[in-house]
């Protein structure tokens, strides 16, 4: 590890020409402390790393510097195979090989590309991280460890045991045939098979995993894309799926979308300008959980036990809150207010 950071501290002086100690720290993730450690270890070393002192200091390399050091180790390969996507990279714990290989290629160009490549990348954004919408993209942490593990399995053909978190289950260890990764929206995923049935798992529920030393029953060759679409096709038509009959305001479209399993206009936006949807829903609870996040720029029609069920959730929380909170005896510290 400490070998792949001073490979790129030397990229980042010869890139930007002179960093100080807390720049570097910051594109190398490690403290000021370190980057001064790995400075003199590279001048012992005999590369020929300057300090200049003052308020525009920093560190530099003597001019003419010129490092060979620019192979690629193989995160940093698989962290360019899905440079396409840096939310890719991000959810299969490739995102600090996506930074170290990027400032390599860099540094791989000719001079007098540099800065023409530089220039065009400031010119493109790839999934930022909110959509015109301004809701927020962000995607799910999973740990370096556990990813790093998987990752293993996955390119070794190993089976793989996994400590998975299900949706309102308790944790349970699981023996699994992986067969790829992917990522979707800043989620990832693990395909795999268990005891021969296809099996789908979120990356950011698997709380441990341990590649084993047994081979995977598996093909040898997939199309990951065919897959992936054959399971998400099993997904929206299997299990208790609801229709519902809603009317929406036409700005909040979008959001629901993003949640429902199907949106099919039902007529023209009526008077008030609302359209009317027949909407599928992976379940009851599903259904109940997205209109109930879309407040009163949602009415639903029909059901009516989806009606019924949302009416008795707002008159809950209208009751609960319809009657006085119990002041706090010391005159109201602990609710936070400013005096």
């Amino acid at each position: 590890m400490r070998a792949d950071r001073l490979v790129s501290l030397v990229l980042l002086l010869r890139q930007h020409g002179r960093l100080s100690a807390t720049a570097l720290a910051r594109e190398l993730e490690v403290s000021p402390r370190t980057v001064l450690r790995d400075v003199e270890a590279l001048s012992a070393a005999g590369v020929p790393v300057y300090a200049e002192r003052g308020r525009h200091g920093g560190f530099a390399l003597l001019p003419g510097f010129r490092t060979e050091l620019t192979g690629l180790s193989h995160d940093e390969a698989l962290a360019l195979l899905v440079a396409g996507s840096r939310r890719g990279a991000q959810a299969f714990g490739l995102g600090a090989a996506l930074a170290s290989a990027m400032r390599k290629v860099v540094d791989a160009l000719p001079e007098n590309q540099r800065a023409t490549a530089a220039g065009a990348a400031q010119r493109l954004l790839v999934e930022p991280e909110t959509d015109l919408l301004a809701r927020r993209l962000t995607a799910e942490e999973v740990p370096d460890t556990v990813v790093a593990e998987i990752r293993r399995a996955v390119f070794a053909g190993h089976r793989l045991r996994i400590r998975y978190a299900a949706v309102d289950r308790a944790p349970k260890w699981r023996t699994v045939d992986p067969i790829g990764l992917v990522t979707v929206r800043g989620q990832g995923y693990l395909l795999a098979t268990r005891s021969g049935a296809d099996r789908t798992y979120r990356l950011s529920r698997v709380l441990a995993a341990r590649e084993l030393d047994q081979p995977a029953q598996r093909p040898e060759r997939v199309d990951l894309d065919r897959l992936w679409q054959e399971r998400s096709t099993r997904f929206r038509t299997g299990g208790d799926q609801v229709t519902v009959v809603l009317r929406l305001d036409p700005a909040r479209r979008e959001e629901l979308a993003g949640t429902a399993l199907t949106v099919v206009a039902a007529d023209e936006p009526g008077g008030d300008g609302r359209v009317r949807l027949r909407v599928t829903f992976q379940d009851a609870q599903h259904a109940e959980w997205a209109l109930w996040r879309l407040g009163r720029h949602a009415e639903a029609l029909a059901p009516q036990w989806l009606r019924d069920s949302l009416r008795d959730r707002a008159a809950a929380i209208a009751a609960h809150y319809g009657t006085p909170s119990e002041a706090p005896p010391d005159g109201g510290e602990e609710s936070g207010a400013a005096g």
